[in-house]
């Protein structure tokens, strides 16, 4: 039987178990990048519920998504009871690393966050944009997140832009708590009706893969209820083990490769300033932009 490890007090279960079977690295290397990293990717958990997405062979097996806290974990891990129409759920809440340690260990490789926290779980703190290009090209993801920040900045609304861990890019705008996830979802998806016909060559609202035809996929729904984005810092099921990277805008061009942040070189990416530092001193009202988006 393989030796058990332990990495800042949790056990490791199979720690030599490969998830990335091209660079051989395994999950006592996920839990370990988990570990370093956590100082940077506390502020983004803390006190949000988490879904699960356990992929306990990596990139080698099937994956499968979870609401309810593992019994595995710790009794003592922090949860919040959600009343949905199927049941009751005990999301697991982030903000502690033995939390965040326990859930690498079960193979949940991203962090895949809710857009508010746990005292109003209906009230976001961030709107965020899926860009996803249909043509597989990351530069166009580039493109379409520089036009939609031109957008923002009509509505006077500061953005950050991130990299998805694969081939789209994430555009998060902080908001002051008070807004129902309803409205928010609504001026997401409003905004990005008006970009895709203001910009019908690059843009799409379309849902269906099949008729978006090559343009950058506008998605508001990671805005709706109990929906989720991928968390800033956190690691992905994809090829090379990619990193959801915060970016400044000038590093946002079609020349941009996102794949090269991985959980082998973040360490160097973390020792250059965060370009998202000053993300929560900018929080907004978003009814402003609202108002002036509903006059176009």
């Amino acid at each position: 039987m393989e030796q058990r490890q332990r990495v800042a007090g949790v056990v490791v279960t199979n720690p030599g178990r490969v998830l990335w079977p091209e660079e051989g690295w395994t999950k006592l290397d996920l839990v370990r990048f988990y570990d370093f990293v956590f100082p940077a990717l506390r502020p983004w958990m803390k006190d949000r519920l988490i879904s699960l997405k356990r992929c306990p062979y990596g990139l080698g097996g099937k994956c499968f998504h979870q609401k309810e806290k593992p019994a595995a974990m710790a009794s003592d891990t922090p949860t919040k009871r959600i009343v949905h129409r199927n049941g009751v759920r005990h999301y697991v809440v982030g903000g502690r690393k033995e939390t965040q340690l326990a859930l690498a260990n079960l193979g949940c490789i991203a962090v895949h966050l809710w857009s508010a926290r746990r005292e109003d779980p209906r009230k976001p703190d961030w709107v965020s944009f899926d860009l996803d290009p249909d043509s597989g090209d990351p530069a166009d993801a580039a493109r379409g997140a520089l036009r939609l920040k031109e957008a923002l900045d009509a509505l006077r609304l500061t953005s950050f832009a991130k990299t998805s861990g694969g081939k789209g890019l994430h555009v998060f705008v902080p908001i002051r708590v008070g807004l129902d996830c309803d409205e928010v979802k609504a001026f997401a998806e409003s905004l990005g009706a008006k970009l895709a016909f203001a910009y019908p060559e690059l843009f799409t609202v379309e849902p269906s893969i099949a008729r978006r035809r090559g343009r950058v996929y506008l998605d508001p729904y990671r805005n709706a209820w109990a929906q989720t984005v991928a968390s800033p810092f956190c690691a992905r099921r994809k090829p090379h083990a990619p990193v959801s990277t915060p970016l400044s805008w000038r590093e946002v061009r079609p020349d941009l490769a996102p794949a090269r942040f991985t959980i082998g070189n973040f360490a160097a990416r973390l020792r250059k300033r965060d370009p998202w530092a000053d993300f929560w001193k900018v929080r907004q009202d978003l009814a402003p932009a609202i108002t002036a988006l509903a006059r176009l």
